[in-house]
């Protein structure tokens, strides 16, 4: 279901803005220490989309990289979510007070994903048990996602140090992410948050 997909999304730019390990290969900056402050989510689709994100908590705020992470979350969808799922992701960046629309390099930004199952098989190869703490709350983590409702209880996480692209600098972001199938949006979400980082080398 869109939880999981997003929850893989979510944590992963909790992760520093990545889609770590996603076999992204840009050039990147090692940061000794990453904030991100006022984290903010909300659904944006159409009121009858299928899948929406119900809930979702992170803390502490600021979220220290590395450092511990908390997070609740729980969603739905009422169809069945099997690939193709295109997912479309826009990534803008505050500049001089206007947002300024990020571009897709090396598979980062704003990118168009042909196949949201792709990527998670990626990230967990097909026979890997999910990670956790998916697996133990028997959450699943590849495609076809049966309709229905999905929540992770309060977990913890620990995320660890973090390199970035070198393009990705303190600031402003907003991200949105639109999945689909055959045409039709599935679902929508909004964040924005707040990066910020020290020494960089």
């Amino acid at each position: 279901m869109k939880n999981c997909i997003v929850l893989a999304i979510i944590l992963c730019m909790a992760n520093a803005l990545t889609l770590a390990n996603c076999k992204v290969h840009a050039k990147k900056l090692h940061l000794r220490k990453t904030k991100i402050v006022g984290f903010e989510w909300k659904n944006c689709g159409e009121p009858e989309a299928p899948a929406v994100l119900s809930t979702l908590d992170l803390s502490p705020d600021p979220i220290v990289i590395p450092g511990d992470l908390a997070a609740t979350a729980s969603g739905s969808t009422t169809v069945e979510l099997a690939a193709p799922l295109s997912l479309n992701m826009t990534l803008e960046k505050e500049v001089a007070g206007f947002w300024v629309k990020i571009p897709c390099l090396e598979d980062l930004g704003s990118c168009h994903y042909p196949d949201a199952c792709d990527l998670l098989t990626q990230v967990i190869p097909p026979g890997q048990d999910c990670p956790e703490p998916m697996h133990t709350y028997g959450l699943p983590c590849h495609c076809p996602f049966k309709a229905g409702t999905y929540s992770l209880p309060p977990s913890d996480f620990y995320i660890p140090d973090t390199d970035l692209p070198y393009w990705l600098t303190n600031g402003n972001y907003r991200i949105q992410g639109v999945l689909g199938a055959m045409g039709k949006e599935l679902g929508c979400l909004k964040i924005a948050l707040s990066l910020h980082s020290n020494d960089r080398n």
